[in-house]
């Protein structure tokens, strides 16, 4: 029947479902009200007659809840109810829902804000038992708000599968999430698998943190499958090396920014992290040892070694009046953040494609393993986490310092249009006679 307000004499007037028909399924009949959407009166083929409110679930199912029955309730009195309940739903909350054992209806978003207010006050520990690194809840911060809280923010935890959040991980994946730059300055939020596999790993740690802190019952990401991601393989060859050695000494003829140059440079001559690079301060630097000891890395404190080609650029760097930094920012107290756009025209200008700081750091591992070093070797150059025993008790003796000292070598000849040691080698062997063989 067409819509109007519920009164006593509506109800009373609605019909039983017609019986008539042999062998058809019959089926109930509703009235609902103009004025109070989502209020009805459902009328049962026995003749019933009960009172229903139907809504939509902040997951989007649709559902109805009988209230009471007509005759113990009056129509005004399940007016009251279905507004009650209506209201509860505007705000989040599923009426139907099975109550939990504590009564709690804690959602994602709330979680989230727990998560980090904790966090950055440092009262919750992550790997090691320590503080969550700043860095660490910068990447989470940005998770929640542009892929967690859009897709499951209003959520209740308790109501959680592993099939939600696998479907928030497919979403992300497919771009669900993705967005403009909102400024000149950062990175675009895109998706990807990559994005997606990372964010729930992002969400499986603050749900893990929340259960040892008896804020939820329990994890509903544990077991969850994770996208496989497809690991980088991009490095530089030496021809490429060389190309991005001359696009560099041309624009730096040009007036492209001598700063992103140098870190540049530098990142290639280590195989630093981006962030180890930019945020490098003279102080943490022992031109004697020719190591640098970083307080804080992905791995925790180290001291890395590097060869007389990375100290010598470093001390060609101007000093900045006040600044601790090796690469300080042009304005302000902090360090160069722009090195990835610099490295973008540098790269156009080499027409290399596809390369990252992360490609010179891979193009630095790739070069020491050209030079005949072990991955043991390598791993401790790098600053990788020690997998076992033997690592462990690698520190900065004459082998490192030589083998730290050979690959920035290598890489400087290559920037700068020399012949390196390896060149000079493969010449040799190549021009060797037979007999010399």
């Amino acid at each position: 029947m067409a819509e109007t307000r519920l009164t006593k004499r509506v109800v009373d007037a609605l019909k039983v479902p017609n019986r008539a028909k042999v062998g058809v399924k019959v089926r109930e009949s509703f009235a609902w009200d103009r004025e109070l959407r989502g209020f009805g009166v459902q009328v049962m083929p026995s003749g019933l007659k009960s009172f229903v409110v139907q809504y939509r679930t902040p997951e989007g199912r649709t559902r109805r809840l009988v209230i009471g029955r007509y005759g113990l309730m009056t129509v005004e009195e399940a007016r009251v109810i279905a507004h009650e309940k209506l209201v509860a739903v505007s705000k989040g909350v599923d009426p139907a829902a099975p109550v939990e054992p504590d009564g709690s209806t804690t959602t994602v978003g709330e979680i989230c804000d727990w998560y980090l207010l904790e966090a950055n006050a440092g009262r919750i520990l992550g790997r090691r038992r320590r503080p969550i690194k700043a860095s660490t809840l910068t990447m989470d911060k940005s998770r929640i708000e542009t892929h967690i809280r859009p897709l499951l923010g209003e959520r209740r935890v308790s109501s959680l599968k592993l099939g939600d959040i696998e479907a928030m991980q497919a979403d992300i994946a497919a771009g669900k999430t993705a967005k403009g730059r909102a400024g000149p300055r950062g990175g675009t939020p895109i998706g990807g698998e990559g994005a997606a596999a990372r964010t729930v790993s992002s969400l499986h740690s603050i749900f893990e943190h929340a259960v040892r802190w008896g804020k939820i019952e329990s994890n509903p990401a544990r077991g969850v499958r994770k996208l496989a991601s497809t690991p980088r393989e991009r490095r530089l060859s030496r021809a490429e090396i060389a190309r991005l050695g001359t696009a560099m000494r041309t624009l730096a003829a040009e007036g492209e920014h001598p700063t992103g140059l140098a870190a540049i440079r530098l990142l290639l001559l280590t195989g630093f992290r981006r962030m180890e690079c930019l945020a490098l301060q003279r102080a943490w630097v022992d031109a004697e040892q020719r190591a640098i000891q970083l307080p804080e890395t992905k791995t925790g404190p180290q001291m890395r070694v590097v060869g007389q080609a990375v100290i010598d650029l470093i001390l060609a760097q101007p000093v900045t009046d006040g600044s601790p930094y090796v690469f300080p920012a042009d304005w302000g107290n902090g360090h160069f953040i722009g090195v990835v756009r610099v490295l973008e025209r540098v790269c156009g200008a080499a027409r290399l494609e596809d390369v990252t700081p992360h490609t010179l750091r891979h193009t630095f591992a790739s070069v020491a393993g050209d030079l005949g070093f072990s991955e043991l070797t390598i791993a401790a150059l790098l600053g990788h986490a020690a997998r076992g025993v033997t690592q462990r008790y690698i520190h900065i003796d004459e082998a490192l310092r030589v083998a730290a000292d050979k690959v920035s070598s290598e890489i400087a000849a290559l920037l700068d249009g020399q012949k390196s040691d390896l060149g000079r080698k493969q010449n040799n062997e190549q021009f060797q006679s037979p007999e010399q063989n």
